[in-house]
């Protein structure tokens, strides 16, 4: 069975740093492509980044680029996405994501990100 575990959300001021982490497991990590994706409250989802652990190619969404660094430990197997000089509109709850063929196939149940002062 697959499963994505998210970790490490909370509430933090402007200008803060957190970093997320999502335990996985039930597949071979490395084999796949991962995201975290992110969902502002009242909006829709919002992909956020994207890494491919087997050529360890990295995307940004334009909104988090400079900011944001994604990254594995395969080892681990664990996402971990790396934020820094948090903004109030980074504010959303944040799943990571397991990518197949035809797009986005499990997901983790969500880690709460709170930007304020």
């Amino acid at each position: 069975e697959v499963q994505l575990v998210e970790s490490g959300g909370g509430l933090v001021q402007p200008g803060g740093s957190l970093r997320l982490s999502c335990a996985a497991s039930g597949f071979t990590f490395d084999d796949y492509a991962m995201s975290w994706v992110r969902q502002a409250p009242g909006k829709g989802l919002e992909w956020v980044s994207s890494i491919y652990s087997y050529s360890s190619n990295t995307y940004y969404a334009d909104s988090v680029k400079g900011r944001f660094t994604i990254s594995t430990d395969n080892a681990k197997n664990t996402l971990y996405l790396q934020m820094n000089s948090l903004k109030p509109e980074d504010t959303a709850v944040y799943y990571c994501a397991r990518y197949g063929v035809a797009g986005p196939d499990s997901w983790g149940q969500g880690t709460q990100v709170t930007v304020s002062s």
